[in-house]
């Protein structure tokens, strides 16, 4: 008699063989297989849902930003450009500055304010150019 089990479902291998049985190849214990896939299926629509949630979120965050744009008034600070020029350097990029009560000599150094740009958000209306 053939001691050898008859397989009804073969994979391919890729040794020698050429082939080997499905059933012989369950390793995992079907608990465990089972419990993984119950896993993956529910990490699989937590991120479905916190993707498709995300979007909306954004959606609604530009649709709401686009009305209020509409209805607002605009800064009179900056005049609704979002930017004035900055109050530290007055738009001259650097400040002089000494570490020294009296100073001998001083430096000029990059302004900490607008790091060199010149102008600086407006924080009346936090750079929206609306109120």
């Amino acid at each position: 008699m053939d001691d050898k089990k008859t397989c009804s479902v073969m994979l391919p291998d890729h040794s020698s063989s050429g082939a080997i049985c499905a059933e012989m190849s369950d390793r995992v214990p079907r608990p465990i297989r089972m419990m993984a896939s119950a896993a993956a299926y529910l990490l699989g629509g937590l991120f479905t849902i916190s993707l498709a949630s995300s979007a909306a979120i954004k959606m609604l965050k530009s649709v709401s930003e686009s009305n209020k744009r509409k209805l607002a008034i605009p800064c009179s600070i900056c005049k609704g450009k979002g930017f004035y020029n900055c109050k530290l350097c007055k738009g001259k990029s650097t400040i002089e500055w000494s570490p020294l009560y009296d100073p001998i000599a001083i430096n000029p150094c990059l302004c900490p304010t607008c790091d060199g740009n010149r102008i600086q958000r407006c924080l009346n209306c936090l750079g929206k150019g609306y109120v």
